[in-house]
């Protein structure tokens, strides 16, 4: 599989990485070894870049990567991320002690004595007006405790005000055929400044693998049932900001124009034919739809007319949802 340079880290990751939100909640019940199952799946598929957070099951999906990690020969580069334990989840208390805490906790959680990467995980906004923050994590780093730092943000402003400061090396944004705000204004700017940039929610939580109805249900502790209205988060992170039902009938559309089969893949194709993308980062519960992601990165990349297909799919159905919000 293709790697590529993820910022001026010097590190190279693969195309397609793994997500982690899957196995540590908010999807669901996923049997702790079957989340294993799921890390296994990806190092044995040669993935090198794994993404999890400290609230991901209460460092429940750090665990299961790190014990996976214990038992396995690759050395893969781990991101994880800090600062939604904080209660109430204010600007101010992304400060050092704070910040060194949940560093130290996922030190733990993860079996390691330095971080690869720590992302600030979708702070509020006013966290990127606070030099402060960004120092405390350039002392993280003199300390040894983290090897680099970026971000994980909810909309393109943020990212772009991320980027000032010259020691975020990524951003973490959402990005795929139903939200398409970064192309416009985010993925060259962040390749001008030699920055990563790592996908998030490419499936739109399952919308664009094509595999959703209108009659499913979701488990209570799904997000896709909690938080269709941002309840519990930010709705752009549950479907991607699209109402359900518009998102299928986009689903459909775009599947019918485009002459599509395979949705899932051919999303994560259109994903990494930006060069400015570093890794996808798709997520799931089931080793067989690890190895469907991988394969997807030799996909041939969209001709113009399914390119077109999804432009317009996007400006009938998406845009007027979330276009100008993220």
């Amino acid at each position: 599989m293709d790697e590529r340079q993820l910022g001026s880290t010097g590190e190279s990751v693969t195309a397609v990485g793994l997500g982690t939100w899957q196995i540590g909640g908010a999807w669901g019940d996923v049997p702790e070894e079957q989340g294993r199952d799921v890390v296994r799946a990806a190092l044995d598929a040669g993935v090198t870049f794994l993404d999890t957070a400290d609230v991901y099951g209460d460092g429940r999906s750090e665990s299961l990567i790190a014990d996976v990690l214990a038992e396995h020969d690759a050395d893969p580069f781990v991101a994880t991320k800090a600062g939604r334990r904080l209660d109430p989840h204010v600007a101010d208390d992304y400060d050092l002690a704070h910040l060194r805490e949940f560093v130290d906790r996922s030190r733990e959680n993860l079996a390691v004595e330095t971080l690869d990467l720590l992302q600030l995980h979708c702070p509020p906004t006013h966290v990127y007006y606070r030099p402060e923050t960004f120092d405390a994590l350039e002392t993280l780093v003199d300390e040894d405790r983290i090897a680099h730092y970026g971000v994980s943000v909810e909309r393109v402003e943020e990212g772009l005000k991320a980027i000032e400061y010259p020691g975020v090396e990524s951003v973490q944004i959402i990005f795929n055929p139903f939200r398409q705000r970064p192309a416009e204004h985010f993925l060259d700017r962040a390749a001008d400044e030699n920055v990563g940039v790592i996908v998030r929610v490419p499936y739109a939580s399952g919308l664009l693998t094509g595999a959703l109805s209108a009659d499913d249900e979701f488990p209570e502790n799904d997000h896709r049932n909690f938080n269709r209205d941002g309840e519990a988060f930010d709705v752009g992170e549950t479907f991607a900001g699209v109402p359900f039902e518009t998102g299928l009938e986009a689903v459909d559309e775009l599947q019918s124009r485009a002459g599509v089969e395979d949705l899932a893949s051919f999303t994560l194709r259109w994903i990494l034919d930006h060069d400015a993308v570093t890794t996808v980062i798709p997520g799931t519960t089931t080793p067989a739809h690890v190895r469907s992601n991988v394969a997807a990165a030799d996909r041939a990349a969209p001709t113009a007319e399914e390119r077109a297909a999804v432009d317009a799919v996007y400006d009938e159905y998406v845009r007027e949802h979330v276009h100008h919000r993220w």
